[in-house]
């Protein structure tokens, strides 16, 4: 039985990383611990030859290696292949004896499930890094045409109706019917400019990328046909991504409790636990809501996940519903669509 083992992954250029071990000296070779490529040792061979080694007798070679000054007498390296290329390696040692003749045929069989579970994880890896650019650049998208629409369409509108309130104060007084048909042209404008900043706010309202979170959520509330208590603490900025998602959480919430929940109050509050943002929404109506039914709750589930986040739904019938979202706020997170910090 082996009485060290030790899996490395090859960076890039002759450095490698331990990413596991087990049974050695405490503190001899933490987790995370990068070392310079050493032929000398067993895992060195593996990862410069690309197959498996056995040192019958650590203590023979020179220089010593790093297994020998830690009491290794015996080793078997193997590597570790994932989608066809080298990955790295995973090594085991003794101090009492030789291991078998089939110890390396044993431990490439045991390195091939290592390298399966390698390459599920980096495949999960991927994928969450592809949603998040996806959700960052639809953001980005989001955010541009809010911007277009203000300095461009809405300005326009608003040019055009203070024109057009000045020609109609300039219409001579015998003329009430061109008067009155100017003024309900100036009203059409207006309805228009309304709907037009509705829509604005919808795609991404300005005041969430210029005052952050909490502004944007107290926005909300004024705005919200049902009674809002918020408890958010003294506004502090946090990732882009996460204030989206976190926004769009409450406004999803506070259109259903308008629309379908029949509620006379909701309550939002905001903190921050365990390097995570806590979003908690609550409203008192008829509950029911099923969060794999309707576009908003599969897709605002679909933002946080993509965030490594959780949210979790509870609305029993007559009981009113509670949304939880509970979003991290690593690096990761706060990177947008090129990777850059926002």
């Amino acid at each position: 039985m082996p009485e060290a083992t030790v899996i490395a992954r090859l960076e890039s250029g002759r450095t490698i990383v331990i990413v596991a071990s087990a049974g050695l000296a405490p503190g001899s070779a933490p987790v995370g611990t990068r070392l310079p490529l050493d032929p000398a040792t067993s895992i060195g061979r593996v990862l410069l030859t690309g197959r498996s080694v056995r040192v019958d007798d650590v203590s023979r070679t020179a220089p010593p290696s790093r297994a020998a000054r830690l009491g290794i007498r015996s080793a078997v390296a193997v590597p570790i292949m994932v989608e066809g290329a080298l990955w790295g390696a995973i090594g085991i040692g003794t101090s009492r004896e030789r291991f078998p003749a089939d110890a390396e045929e044993r431990l490439e069989e045991f390195t091939e499930l290592v390298a399966t579970a390698i390459g599920d994880a980096e495949t999960r890896s991927q994928l969450t890094a592809s949603r998040r650019r996806i959700v960052a650049a639809s953001d980005d998208a989001r955010r541009r045409i809010e911007r277009n629409l203000h300095d461009g369409a809405q300005q326009r509108l608003a040019a055009l109706r203070l024109s057009l309130q000045a020609t109609e104060a300039a219409v001579p007084p015998d003329r009430d019917d061109l008067r009155a048909e100017l003024s309900a042209i100036a009203t059409g404008l207006r309805d228009a400019l309304t709907d037009l900043r509705e829509l604005s706010r919808g795609v991404h309202p300005a005041v969430l990328s210029n005052g952050g979170l909490g502004p944007a959520l107290r926005t909300l509330a004024r705005r919200s046909a049902v009674p809002v208590h918020l408890d958010i603490p003294a506004d502090s900025r946090f990732p882009e991504s996460i204030e989206v998602a976190a926004y769009y959480a409450a406004s999803e919430a506070a259109a259903n409790a308008t629309k379908h929940a029949q509620a006379s109050r909701m309550d939002i509050a905001l903190a921050t636990a365990g390097g995570n943002l806590l979003l908690s929404i609550r409203d008192d109506g008829v509950g029911g809501a099923d969060a794999e039914q309707g576009s908003g709750l599969v897709g605002l589930r679909d933002r946080v996940e993509a965030l490594g986040g959780r949210l979790r739904i509870d609305s029993p019938s007559g009981g009113g519903t509670s949304l939880t979202l509970t979003l991290p706020l690593d690096g990761d997170a706060a990177t947008g669509v090129d990777g850059a910090r926002r």
